[in-house]
């Protein structure tokens, strides 16, 4: 039987003055990246959410809605096959300083909505980007309501 793990993150957002931005984190193997983490024991999906986010980037936030589950396998060294599955939550950043978790990422960038689109679709591992796509429906969606 395989080993399950469940993780969670999300896209942040802020609207400021400069309009509506997409928080992208660089991980520590230099791709493009969603914040997420693994889930720790008595949390729930969303404050895994919330506590990843805010330990690797810095930002405090609210969970507006949830976007995609993400599922797939991998070996691990000590469990053997791993049932990963990750939950993805669209989340306002309402507070916090921005700053990269040192040990595990090596940079947080906040970008316009379509500059983050650019830099995700090429360089963010092939899982995320479906779930940048949806989160951006669901903000442009959000502007027109």
């Amino acid at each position: 039987m395989a080993h399950k793990q469940i993780s969670a993150g999300g896209v942040v957002y802020r609207r400021g003055s400069a309009g509506l931005q997409i928080q992208l984190i660089v991980d520590r193997y230099g791709k493009v990246a969603l914040p997420k983490g693994k889930m720790e024991h008595g949390e729930t999906v969303e404050e895994t959410a919330l506590r990843e986010i805010r330990e690797e980037t810095g930002a405090v936030g609210i969970i507006k809605a949830p976007i995609d589950v993400i599922k797939y396998t991998y070996e691990h060294h000590i469990y053997g096959t791993v049932d990963k599955e990750v939950h993805y939550f669209l989340v306002e950043a309402v507070g916090g300083i921005t700053e990269a978790q040192a040990e595990e990422i090596n940079a947080v960038e906040w970008h316009e909505a379509e500059a983050a689109w650019e830099r995700g679709k090429s360089r963010m591992y092939a899982n995320n980007v479906p779930i940048l796509q949806k989160a951006m429906a669901m903000l442009s969606r959000s502007f027109t309501e």
